[in-house]
């Protein structure tokens, strides 16, 4: 059972967007990619017609219904109000690209700590940490994260390692963008791929730090 869950290597996502994660293309997954006004208008279109067309006692349950839509909203709004600026995450990714390995490994091991993981690096041929949380286990990979564009085979190679290490979750970092190849595999293997404004929030912190 656990090496079928590994085998798909569902990724975590929640407020942190690292520590409780939604299936990709679920309706809350895209809702909390998006705009949080988005959800907002749903819960209130929920509202509205549970208003018009329900009886009045089963109104409260159309509310009800519309509760975790405005849940998603609140909680992406916050989200979005903390997400750093594009000037900011520029100047983070253009650090990140200018460290060494070392460092740059450095800050990746803070900020995971910072999100309360234990971690332990592996070094090995597909991951380069080992996250520990509340009995999960995650692989981080990072192999080639300064490359201008990532292909798809690192994220094979994280993939293999975290069915042989029997981890539940992946996620790659990289500084850089993924090939169409690259992406389709992420998706179809539910591997998280940490770039841009969200690689810039997860370690904008940890370089403060140094």
């Amino acid at each position: 059972m656990r090496r079928a869950c590994a085998a798909r290597c569902t990724p975590p996502q929640s407020g942190s967007e690292m520590k409780l994660r939604m299936h990709e293309n679920s309706l809350f997954a895209i809702l909390w990619r998006s705009s949080w006004w988005v959800s907002g208008a749903i819960a209130l279109g929920v509202i509205a017609v549970a208003r018009i067309f329900l009886p009045g006692p089963y109104v409260p349950y159309g509310i009800f219904v519309a509760l975790p839509f405005v849940a998603i909203a609140l909680a992406a709004a916050w989200k979005q109000l903390r997400r750093p600026s594009a000037a900011r995450v520029a100047a983070t990714i253009e650090t990140l690209r200018a460290m060494a390995a070392e460092d740059f490994l450095a800050a990746v091991e803070r900020a995971f700590r910072r999100e309360g993981y234990v971690v332990t690096r592996l070094g090995g041929a597909g991951a380069e940490f080992e996250l520990a949380r509340a009995g999960r286990i995650a692989l981080v990979g990072a192999k080639r994260w300064k490359a201008a564009r990532t292909g798809v085979e690192p994220l094979r190679e994280l993939h293999a390692a975290a069915r042989a290490r029997e981890a539940q979750e992946c996620i790659y970092l990289a500084a850089g963008a993924f090939s169409d190849k690259a992406l389709d595999y992420a998706a179809g293997k539910n591997i998280r791929l940490v770039r841009d404004a969200e690689l810039a929030s997860l370690l904008g912190p940890a370089l403060a730090q140094t």
